[in-house]
C-alpha cells in the first residue's frame, strides 16, 4: 500500500535530520554502548533480545494485543527506525503496511532483515486463498521458528564482529531452549486423541501449528485479518462445529473477540453449545513480565490451554 502524503513527508524529513545529527557526531539513542536495533513482532524482538544479550538494545515496535497485518507506523516510530543500526522484520507481507517504510529506510543505508528468509522456501504454506503469497505465521511451528535464530545471529556477528563470540554462544543456548520447547509442544498435542484436534479460532493464524502438531485448523477469517467475515462464514463455522461436535473455540489477543462471539451464537442457534476454550496468543505476545510476554512462554501458555480445552487435563 502506498504511503501518505504526510507520512512520506514525515519520513524524509526524520530522516534528514537524522543524517545531519550523524554527520555532526552526536550519538544514538539508547544504544550508545551496543548495537541500536528495532524489531516490529513481540516474538522478533525477544528472540533479537536473547540472541544480542547486553551486547543490543532492542526496541519493539508492536506491542502486545497489536495486530501486525493492520499496524500503520506513525512519524515517532520512522524517527525510532532511522536511528536503528538493524531493523529485524518478520516478512512474507506479515507487516504489509510498512513495506515502503523499509524500503525508504534500506535506500539510506540503515539494514532491513527480514528473518523468514532464513527459512527454506519448500517449508513455507502457500494456501491458496492467499492468492500466491506465503503464509508469514511461522512462529507457530517452534521448528520452523528455530530456522530464524541463524539470520539473527548471522546479522549481529556480520556488524559487531568483536563480540562473535557471545552471539554465538548466546544462539547456541537458545536454540536448545526452543529444541526442547519443541517436544514440550508436540507431547501435549499427543496426548489428545486424533479425533479431538481441532483447532477453532477467529483467524487463519495457526496453519504452520496445525500441519506441525497434527491439528485440523479452522479460522473464520483469512490468514490476514484484514478480509472481513460474513454472515455466511459465521454459518458454514457453526455448521462445521455442530457437525463435528467440537466443545471449544477460542478467541485470540490480537482480534476481537466478536467474530468469535457471532460464531458461539451461530452455534446456540442450532441447539448445541460450544465454549470460548480460552484467549490464545497469536500475532502479539502477552504483556511484558508476564509468563505470556516472551516467546517460550507464549508458546507453552498456546499449547497448554489448546489441550486443556479441547478435553484432556494437564498441565497449566
Amino acid at each position: 500500500m502506498r504511503l501518505s502524503r504526510n507520512l512520506l513527508i514525515a519520513l524524509f524529513s526524520i530522516l534528514a535530520l537524522a543524517c545531519s545529527s550523524s554527520d555532526s557526531g552526536s550519538s544514538k539513542d539508547p544504544g550508545q554502548d551496543g548495537l541500536n536495533i528495532v524489531a516490529t513482532t513481540g516474538m522478533i524482538a525477544d528472540m533479537v533480545s536473547v540472541v544480542g544479550g547486553d551486547k543490543v538494545a532492542v526496541k519493539g515496535l508492536m506491542g502486545p494485543g497489536v495486530d501486525p497485518h493492520l499496524y500503520k507506523a506513525s512519524a515517532g516510530d520512522v524517527a525510532l527506525l532511522s536511528k536503528a543500526d538493524v531493523i529485524f522484520y518478520n516478512g512474507l507481507h506479515l507487516e504489509g503496511k510498512m513495506a515502503e517504510i523499509f524500503e525508504q529506510m534500506n535506500k539510506r543505508g540503515i539494514n532491513t532483515i527480514a528473518v523468514t528468509d532464513g527459512v527454506e522456501r519448500a517449508d513455507l504454506m502457500a494456501p491458496p486463498e492467499f492468492q500466491g503469497n506465503y503464509d508469514p505465521h511461522i512462529w507457530f511451528d517452534v521448528g520452523l521458528w528455530m530456522d530464524t535464530v541463524g539470520i539473527v545471529k548471522d546479522t549481529l556477528i556480520e556488524m559487531d564482529p568483536q563480540n562473535s563470540q557471545q552471539y554465538e554462544s548466546n544462539a547456541n543456548s537458545y536454540l536448545k531452549e526452543l529444541s526442547d520447547l519443541n517436544i514440550y509442544v508436540k507431547e501435549r498435542s499427543d496426548s489428545l486423541p486424533k479425533d479431538k484436534r481441532v483447532l477453532i479460532t477467529a483467524h487463519d493464524a495457526f496453519n504452520y501449528f496445525g500441519r506441525g502438531y497434527g491439528f485440523e485448523v479452522k479460522g473464520l477469517q483469512g490468514i490476514s485479518t484484514e478480509s472481513e467475515a460474513g454472515t455466511a462464514d459465521v454459518q458454514g463455522l457453526a455448521t462445521f462445529i455442530v457437525e463435528r461436535r467440537i466443545p471449544a473455540v477460542f478467541v485470540e489477543s490480537s482480534v476481537p473477540p466478536r467474530y468469535i462471539e457471532a460464531v458461539q451464537a451461530a452455534v446456540k442457534s442450532k441447539g448445541f453449545d460450544v465454549v470460548v476454550g480460552g484467549e490464545l496468543f497469536s500475532d502479539a505476545m502477552g504483556n511484558p513480565g508476564t509468563p505470556e510476554g516472551n516467546y517460550i512462554g507464549m508458546v507453552r501458555h498456546n499449547i497448554n490451554t489448546i489441550v486443556n480445552a479441547l478435553g484432556q487435563g494437564g498441565e497449566s
